[in-house]
């Protein structure tokens, strides 16, 4: 075997294992079947409007897989409840992104990784959660992968309700520019939109949390 298919075969099951990491995150959270998959792919399709390198648009593909691990340290009864949350719960849920980022910090291999899944509910105003970080103090991978989250929880049906409209999503969108969203990135989402880039509708369910 040539050093050529060695590296392939890494890769594939690279490729392989991190798509069932995603499986069992999703299967987990009965209301986001299919959501790692989703984002990762609409993370991939921001970071090719954005101009990035073909390495860095599959860099944040995997990074994404990921982005919800964390989640596998909640509880179900608290992360398949299915109506609102109490505080405590609320808090519980909120600590998903820090839990996550400790699952895979000692994933060296993917540079970004553990930084995907501890910064995505960041906020570029800074009101986010779990450290607070503002603009460019947030990665700017977590940063594409908020808006692409953000994307699918708004667009995908759900077991209980059907996913917003179009122009519903893209005036959440325009309105959480500079403050949820860093701008340059929700503005790239926008442009995908139009250009039917990205599903507007989705079969499975997501979950904004």
């Amino acid at each position: 075997m040539d050093e050529q298919m060695k590296q392939d075969g890494y890769k594939k099951i690279i490729d392989e294992a991190l798509k069932t990491f995603a499986n069992i995150i999703d299967a987990k959270d009965k209301y986001t079947n299919g959501h790692s998959m989703r984002v990762a792919a609409y993370s991939r399709e921001l970071a090719k409007k954005l101009h990035m390198s073909e390495e860095e648009q599959e860099q944040i593909y995997y990074i994404a897989l990921m982005h919800d691990i964390g989640k596998i340290g909640v509880a179900d009864g608290i992360l398949n409840k299915p109506g609102k949350l109490n505080p405590e719960e609320q808090e519980v849920i909120r600590n998903h992104p820090m839990i996550g980022g400790e699952i895979l910090k000692d994933f060296k291999s993917l540079p970004g990784i553990s930084d995907g899944a501890r910064y995505h509910h960041e906020r570029y105003d800074g009101t986010g959660y779990n450290e607070g970080l503002k603009g460019e103090e947030i990665p700017f991978f977590a940063r594409i992968i908020c808006v692409a989250d953000s994307y699918d929880a708004m667009a995908a049906d759900r077991c209980y309700s059907k996913g917003l409209d179009e122009e519903t999503i893209k005036n959440e969108i325009r309105n959480n520019m500079g403050t949820q969203f860093d701008p340059q990135i929700a503005a790239a989402m926008l442009k995908l939109m139009e250009e039917g880039k990205v599903p507007l509708k989705t079969e499975t369910s997501a979950d904004i949390r």
